[in-house]
């Protein structure tokens, strides 16, 4: 199942400046909180009042240029592929890109969750920061307009959004040409439950011009709830797309939620989770959560391999990117929002046999005309934390050193 796209005109695309992203529609906000759905909505007559500005919001990708030369004295690529959480810690993200030993002088920098004017991540523009600090060209593309503070312990933190916007970027030292994004259906309709969003889901595309080749790049971030089916979906439609451009050697990158889970609703999860429980906690701690290749999603990546994209070589396979633990509040509170109150002693419980702490491989990269540089195999960074040891986000980063075919 996926659900209507609104605001979704391709054709009315803008590559610009972040002031393409100014908008006034928080005075419709309280108004949009009453609907239950984006069919409800799209039946009302405000959609018509918010469609000029949310159209102009929802198929933009924000663009900034750097001016630096893009040289470089190695013949490989350094990519990084990372989901940022919001960019909550952003002077510690920034401060690890700059100096922790694998981040140091990437080329290439695949980002998903990056927030441009919402509370919980201090209003920043995230993307604008990154690019300024690094001096690195960037693109974003917004994906949501949020008509709330977040989900979880987001919805309690002090202060209002300004621009309220979410999205997903890619940076990089070197030019970036043909910018644009496609939208991709939801899994879960944004205007049900207690995060309620305008928007879709995007995947966004620049060809690098780097000293070693042109190659093309794609920061992708697929649906978390919604079923292994739509995943696989969403990845068809971003390869369908490609298939469209001129031939380039490929690279796709991001946070692809392979949670292994049926995650539409909460009816479908818990189901799920006690499938896993039947399994054996062990078994699937060990065998499927960070090896979703294995059994649970492996249709997504047959479907990579059949369409001649290599993702094998281009990951250490078995490394848990997220993880999760039964002493986490904060993840605890998030879970919260869409797994019912009896659950949690049943997931304290499976947690527990694995030693209360669990991790999954969410985040990978896939490519086609590209391989492994020699001697340099792929990387998972995990640890990062800020000097107070607060964690820079809940997924950890993963790295790669590429050559072009």
């Amino acid at each position: 199942m996926h659900f209507e796209i609104l605001f979704d005109e391709p054709q009315s695309a803008q590559v610009g400046s972040p002031e393409l992203l100014e908008h006034d529609l928080s005075r419709y906000f309280s108004e949009l909180l009453r609907f239950e759905s984006t069919r409800e909505l799209a039946a009302s007559p405000i959609v018509e009042k918010i469609r000029p500005e949310a159209t102009r919001i929802l198929n933009s990708v924000i663009v900034g240029e750097s001016g630096t030369t893009g040289k470089s004295a190695k013949e490989h690529i350094a990519a990084i592929a990372w989901n940022i959480e919001r960019g909550n810690q952003l002077d510690g993200i920034i401060e690890a890109l700059k100096g922790e030993e694998g981040l140091r002088e990437l080329d290439l920098l695949l980002l998903t969750e990056l927030d441009h004017g919402m509370a919980r991540s201090g209003n920043r523009n995230v993307a604008e920061e990154i690019a300024s600090a690094l001096d690195l060209n960037y693109a974003f593309a917004p994906v949501y307009i949020a008509l709330q503070k977040g989900s979880g312990v987001e919805s309690a933190v002090e202060g209002e959004n300004t621009n309220s916007i979410h999205g997903l970027a890619m940076f990089s030292k070197f030019p970036m040409r043909n910018i644009h994004a496609i939208a991709l259906p939801n899994g879960k309709d944004k205007m049900w439950g207690k995060e309620k969003r305008l928007g879709h889901l995007r995947a966004l595309f620049a060809d690098i011009e780097h000293p070693a080749g042109t190659f093309r790049a794609v920061t992708v971030h697929l649906d978390a709830h919604c079923s292994r089916a739509h995943r696989r979906l969403q990845m068809q439609i971003v390869l369908d797309h490609v298939d469209t451009l001129p031939a380039l050697p490929t690279l796709i990158g991001g946070d692809w939620n392979t949670t292994t889970f049926n995650s539409q609703s909460s009816t479908r999860a818990i189901l799920g989770y006690w499938r896993r429980v039947f399994m054996g906690p062990m078994n699937v701690a060990k065998n499927h959560l960070p090896h979703p290749e294995r059994y649970f999603e492996r249709p997504l990546f047959s479907m990579l391999e059949r369409r001649g994209y290599n993702w094998r070589d281009l990951n250490n396979v078995g490394t848990g990117t997220l993880h999760y633990h039964v002493e986490s509040i904060e993840k605890n509170t998030n879970l919260r929002d869409w797994v019912p109150e009896w659950c949690f002693p049943f997931i304290f419980w499976a947690a527990n046999r694995v030693g209360g702490s669990v991790s999954g491989r969410l985040d990978w990269f896939a490519g086609k005309g590209i391989s492994p540089a020699p001697n340099l195999p792929p990387r998972t960074i995990a640890g990062l934390s800020n000097h107070a040891g607060t964690p820079l986000s809940d997924h950890d980063p993963i790295c790669l050193d590429l050559s072009l075919k």
